[in-house]
């Protein structure tokens, strides 16, 4: 038997990879190379990554149905095409500024005067082609998660899906783990625009390599019977699985009558509450650490605390599933009870994030560690997350309610890289005058997000427990 879907599999990990990389360009030389040279405030900031979450959270939803409409081949690589062309399109937001602004190059527009009427306009434009290539990214990456996914149902049967799946998932921690290795580097040496450009050409290399690989396995050249065969071996089965929902006249709930259950309402508060929390750390951890401590992305050290950082979301996240299935194999509990304890544990883990302000006056490691142990609890909670909607909803309406929970967790993004960006743009402004438990300035505008961010999990369970309180599949 041939392995060729092995292959594929791995296409897809190289993928999920590059997927990371480029979302992680931008908060990687934002303020080191990017908020110097265009004036930025974290105000602009915050409201470039606020608007890449709810975009990205709105793309998300038709994501799925384009992949199935174009198939899977050029509808991936229609995908990753946009998002490669968004993320080296970033490179051209000095040259466009300068020219919009009306001076002669990028050099005349970094010697502008701060706080000139030029100075506004060139920061007001740089904010505006920003958000465009980020919208153009974040339109691309939607597609990369379903389009995988419909890979590794075509190529892989039931039993070896979840397997193949965790594998090209693997690809998001190691983007993570490689971008404070790799981005700031290139900056460095040839220029933020450059890092751009190489990790968004990634994607272009990738499709060249996608184009001569996929094919559906019937029509693929590598792909032979023994091989095909233990691809379908679950068709028979998923026949009579089709028939015997037809039978029963399985009926799919409408979006809008998915907003009259509470169960609905439950999943929307765990997203809308947490989502948030996850993309704060990743946009604002670099930031953080050159603000607070004055070690940037550049340096060995701060590429260092990145990385173990994510390093420590990897390696504790990967036991998410885990503790759930304990419970029910090991305490008899029905797995929706469990998932919930599961829950509640992993809640208390970002209240660690709480101490890492105090105990970064020690020393800068006290955070990425504290911060690692919040993301982990972070990746962990969201996975049981999502496995609720499969303990309450039917299967036909699963896909629906995804959609629904991805749409609140982008609006609750938004709301929290806004209101983070404001934030501390406000307390830089006060410098001492901004005061909060002990921390002045900047610092204390840290803190105070922290504090959210430490609690908002316990907020989201106590109000899925609200309302949700036992075990109650919905029918229909």
């Amino acid at each position: 038997m041939t392995n060729w879907r092995w292959w594929l599999c791995s296409l897809l990990f190289v993928a999920t990879t590059v997927n990371y990389l480029d979302r992680q360009v931008l908060s990687l030389t934002y303020e080191q190379f990017i908020k110097p040279e265009f004036g930025w405030t974290d105000a602009d900031y915050g409201t470039i990554t606020s608007f890449f979450s709810i975009f990205y959270a709105i793309c998300c939803l038709f994501a799925g149905k384009f992949v199935d409409w174009m198939g899977t081949k050029k509808g991936y690589l229609i995908a990753i095409g946009v998002w490669s062309g968004g993320a080296c399109l970033h490179a051209a937001c000095g040259w466009a500024t300068a020219h919009i602004v009306g001076l002669d190059s990028v050099a005349a527009m970094r010697a502008v005067e701060a706080g000139s009427e030029v100075a506004l306009a060139v920061s007001t434009t740089s904010v505006y082609l920003f958000l465009l290539c980020r919208g153009i990214l974040a339109l691309g990456e939607a597609g990369n998660f379903p389009a995988a996914i419909k890979v590794t149902a075509e190529y892989f049967p039931k039993k070896d899906r979840a397997f193949a799946t965790s594998i090209f998932n693997a690809g998001a921690s190691i983007g993570a783990l490689a971008a404070p290795l790799v981005i700031p580097p290139l900056a460095l040496k040839f220029g933020w625009e450059w890092a751009f450009i190489i990790i968004g050409g990634l994607g272009f290399l990738w499709m060249f390599f996608w184009a001569f690989m996929y094919d559906k396995p019937e029509k693929s050249k590598h792909v032979n019977e023994a091989e095909l065969e233990y691809i379908h071996q679950d068709d028979a089965a998923e026949a009579a699985e089709k028939a015997a929902a037809a039978a029963a006249n399985e009926k799919s709930i409408p979006m809008i009558q998915c907003f009259k259950y509470r169960q609905t309402w439950a999943f929307i508060t765990g997203k809308f509450f947490t989502d948030g929390v996850w993309w704060f750390f990743l946009f604002w951890a670099p930031s953080y650490f050159q603000n607070q401590f004055g070690i940037k992305a550049t340096d060995p050290l701060g590429q260092g605390l990145i990385f173990t950082l994510y390093a420590i979301v990897t390696v504790i996240s990967i036991f998410g599933g885990y503790l759930p299935k304990l419970f029910v194999e090991k305490k008899g509990m029905n797995p929706y009870a469990g998932r919930m304890l599961a829950m509640l544990i992993f809640a208390f883990f970002p209240i660690a994030a709480l101490f890492a302000q105090p105990l970064g006056a020690n020393s800068p490691w006290w955070p990425a560690i504290l911060i690692g142990l919040a993301g982990a609890g972070h990746q962990a909670w969201s996975a049981n997350l999502f496995s609720t909607i499969g303990d309450m909803f039917p299967k036909s309406t699963i896909a629906t309610v995804t959609g629904i929970g991805a749409m609140a967790g982008g609006i609750g993004s938004m709301i929290i890289q806004k209101v983070a960006g404001n934030l501390f743009t406000h307390a830089e402004e006060l410098g001492s005058a901004f005061h909060f438990l002990g921390f002045e300035g900047k610092p204390a505008g840290y803190f105070i997000m922290f504090c959210f961010c430490g609690v908002a999990y316990l907020i989201g369970w106590s109000l899925m427990k609200a309302l949700v309180p036992k075990y109650k599949p919905i029918e229909i």
